[in-house]
C-alpha cells in the first residue's frame, strides 16, 4: 500500500497516457440524463465526478449505492457502471438492469463479470490494471471517467488538463505532503476523527472516512458545511476531547460558508479542546481534490502504523461476501 500511495502521480500520468489512446464508439441516443453505480473504493469516483462536472456539464448526474435503478432511467439515460473487481454485487444488479431498460451503458472495471457483460452486449467498457486493493485505483477511474465524459463532448478537456498539472504539483510538494500527513495520523491517534468542509468537497471527506476505515481500521466521519450548521453543530453540545474535528479549507470557499466555517471552527476547537487544519494547493478545483486525497492516503497509512494494523487486511468484508455467497 505504501508504493501505491507513493506512485499515486506516476498513476495518474499513466491513466493519461492509455486515455489518449482510447476511443468509444458514438452514442446513438440523445441523453437526458447520467447515472454512475458504484460502491466503496470503485463508488467514491462517480461521488468525486459529480462534484467536477457540476459547473460545466449540462445534463444532471444521479449516484446510485445499491441494487436498484430510479424508475425514471430508460433508453434516454446514459448508464455507467464502475467496479474495480467487476463482481460488485450491488453493480451487477443495478447494470443488468439498465440492459433491461434499454439504456446505454458504459463500464469501468478490471475484469470479472461486468468485462464479460460488456463483450456480450456490446458495450463499451475502460479496463484499468487489476491485481490491487479497490481504493488504490481512484487514479485510473477518475482519468478513465473524465476521458469518457470528454470524448463524447458532455466537457471540454480542461478537467484532464488539471489532472495533468496535478501530477506536478504532487511530485513537488511530495515531502510536505508527507509531513503533514504525520501530523494528521499523530492528531487522530487514539481519538474519534470528524472531518469537515464545503459541501463541493463532499468527495475528499468522503474519500478520507473510507480510507482511515480500510487502512489505519479506524472508526470517524464527516459532514459538509452548510448543512450540518442546521443539525450537527447542535450535537457539539456534547462534544468533548474523545473527539479530533479536522478541518479542510479551501481559496474557493463561497464567502458565507467560509464565514460559517470560521465560526464553526471556533465553535467545534472549544469542545474538543482544538482541532487541525489542512489548507488545500492548487490552482484549480481537480488540483485541490487531488492534493487533499494523497494527503489523506498518507495519513491512512502513517495511522494504520500507529494503530499496528494489517492495512490490506479486509477479513470483515470477504466474510460478507462469503455469507451473502450462501444465499
Amino acid at each position: 500500500m505504501k508504493k501505491l500511495i507513493q506512485t499515486f502521480p506516476e498513476q495518474l500520468a499513466e491513466a493519461l497516457e492509455f486515455t489518449g489512446k482510447q476511443s468509444f464508439k458514438p452514442l446513438d441516443k440523445h441523453i437526458n440524463n447520467i447515472v454512475i453505480c458504484g460502491l466503496g473504493g470503485s463508488g467514491i469516483t462517480a461521488k468525486i465526478m459529480s462534484h467536477w462536472l457540476s459547473n460545466e456539464i449540462k445534463v444532471p448526474i444521479v449516484l446510485v449505492n445499491d441494487y436498484t435503478l430510479p424508475s425514471f432511467v430508460n433508453e434516454n439515460t446514459l448508464v455507467i457502471g464502475s467496479s474495480y473487481s467487476g463482481e460488485t454485487e450491488e453493480t451487477i444488479f443495478a447494470m443488468n438492469e439498465a440492459k433491461d431498460k434499454g439504456a446505454p451503458v458504459f463500464c469501468i472495471t478490471s475484469g470479472g463479470y461486468l468485462a464479460i457483460f460488456c463483450e456480450q452486449n456490446g458495450y463499451d467498457i475502460a479496463l484499468v490494471p487489476g491485481g490491487n486493493p479497490p481504493r488504490s485505483a481512484i487514479a485510473y477511474s477518475l482519468v478513465y471517467l473524465t476521458h469518457f465524459f470528454q470524448f463524447h463532448g458532455f466537457i471540454g478537456n480542461q478537467i484532464l488538463l488539471d489532472i495533468k498539472s496535478t501530477i506536478v504539483l504532487l511530485q513537488n510538494e511530495n515531502e510536505s505532503i508527507k509531513e503533514k500527513a504525520r501530523q494528521l495520523a499523530d492528531f487522530l491517534f487514539g481519538k474519534v476523527g470528524v472531518f469537515y468542509s464545503e459541501s463541493k468537497y463532499e468527495g475528499v471527506l468522503i474519500r478520507s472516512r473510507q480510507q482511515f476505515n480500510e487502512n489505519a481500521k479506524y472508526l470517524c466521519w464527516s459532514h459538509v458545511i452548510p448543512e450540518m450548521n442546521h443539525n450537527e453543530l447542535v450535537g457539539w453540545g456534547g462534544g468533548d476531547e474523545r473527539f479530533a474535528p479536522v478541518f479542510f479549507l479551501t481559496p474557493d470557499f463561497h464567502e458565507r460558508n467560509l464565514f460559517r466555517f470560521e465560526i464553526t471552527k471556533k465553535t467545534i476547537e472549544n469542545k474538543a479542546k482544538g482541532s487541525f487544519l489542512i489548507e488545500a494547493k492548487g490552482h484549480s478545483l481537480v488540483e485541490r481534490y487531488l492534493y487533499l486525497i494523497h494527503l489523506v492516503d498518507w495519513a491512512s497509512y502513517y495511522l494504520s502504523e500507529l494503530n499496528n494494523v494489517d492495512i490490506m487486511e479486509i477479513d470483515i468484508i470477504n466474510y460478507l461476501k462469503s455469507e451473502l455467497g450462501k444465499k
